[in-house]
């Protein structure tokens, strides 16, 4: 620990201050101060700096002051990530921002959907932003670049026409103070009103369903009606999708259910099918009580024997006379008859 202590001591080269943790805390947290009406006052003598000395870095006392300019209507990603490229385009940037009012807007580009005091809040509250210049001025004219102690102008590299002029940053490039951002494709605040104004009706009808009036939202009776009436028939087209889904949903379960009830009933067949095999099939059980009991019966009485077969017994039959007198047993068959005696039998007798 010593010697890393002598080390440190040791070492002549000075290291830039950092700036202080709750400032920059407190500009998370807090929203970005408005610029004075007298500009910016240091009691650091504000030395001019070039492009190599602000990007190899600069002591935490003498930020590098970059200013960038617009009219922010309808604020949006694009802007902010322009922002974003001006704080980050150095290492210790103090980020200011200068917002045109109405009455310079309306005269140079155009009507806006926000006031200039909406975009001045909306500034005021983007991360990136340190300081807010109001009623910032069309041109920059030196006096303004000195009066706020500006090193760089950011801004993207496309030259911009406006109020007689090709390039309203033409000067600031020639004297070495320009930086240059990226726009963001895909986004801008004329991209945004032309999607209001192409879905014109779609919104005045979602603004009256949310309790807008007619005159609020400068209607004419008979338009008022017309979207009302559409809204109404969305409505209804609503409520028939929703039946038809839950319709759609039921009959689903329906169909779930009879394909439950169909298996089960097929499994309950094959189940009695087989037991039915195995009792009544020519293997089954059945059949082997079927044998035995056959076997059982033919042992207790015997079937008789063809007619004509030798080894055959006569069978007598008893008969009574009227008298009822007992005769003689009868043969049955043929076969019975006996032969006539002999006459030596008759002797013997």
């Amino acid at each position: 620990m010593a010697g890393r202590r002598r080390n440190r001591g040791s070492n002549n080269q000075q290291l830039a201050p950092r700036p202080p943790r709750g400032r920059s805390r407190r500009a998370l947290r807090e929203p970005a101060v408005f610029a004075s009406s007298t500009g910016y006052e240091s009691e650091v003598p504000h030395e001019k700096l070039t492009i190599v000395q602000a990007k190899r870095g600069t002591p935490a006392y003498r930020p590098v002051r970059v200013y960038a300019d617009g009219i922010f209507d309808l604020f949006h990603s694009g802007h902010a990530r322009a922002l974003m490229q001006a704080k980050n385009v150095f290492p210790n940037t103090h980020l200011i921002v200068g917002v045109c009012s109405d009455e310079l807007t309306h005269k140079f580009k155009g009507y806006t959907v926000m006031t200039e005091d909406e975009r001045y809040e909306a500034l005021r509250h983007c991360r990136y932003v340190d300081e807010v210049v109001r009623d910032a001025p069309w041109t920059l004219s030196t006096e303004f670049l000195k009066k706020h102690k500006i090193d760089f102008v950011a801004h993207d590299d496309i030259p911009y026409t406006s109020a007689g002029s090709e390039d309203v940053y033409k000067h600031i490039k020639e004297a070495g103070m320009f930086v240059a951002t990226q726009r963001t494709e895909g986004i801008s605040t004329s991209d945004l009103i032309t999607r209001i104004v192409r879905d014109y009706d779609i919104y005045v009808r979602r603004n009256l369903q949310r309790g807008y009036t007619a005159r609020e939202l400068n209607v004419g009776f008979i338009n008022e009606k017309k979207y009302r009436l559409q809204n109404q028939v969305d409505k209804m087209k609503e409520t028939v999708r929703t039946v038809e889904e839950k319709s759609k949903h039921f009959v689903y379960r329906v169909e779930e259910k009879s394909q439950d009830l169909i298996h089960k009933w097929e499994e309950k067949s094959r189940e009695f099918i087989s037991n039915f095999l195995e009792l009544f099939g020519p293997d089954g059980a059945w059949h082997a009580i079927q044998e035995r009991s056959g076997r059982m019966l033919q042992a207790l009485s015997p079937y008789p024997s063809p007619r004509g077969s030798p080894s055959s017994s006569p069978t007598r039959l008893l008969s009574r006379s009227p008298d009822s007198s007992p005769v003689a047993y009868a043969s049955t068959s043929p076969s019975s008859t006996s032969p006539p005696a002999s006459p030596s039998f008759r002797r013997h007798t």
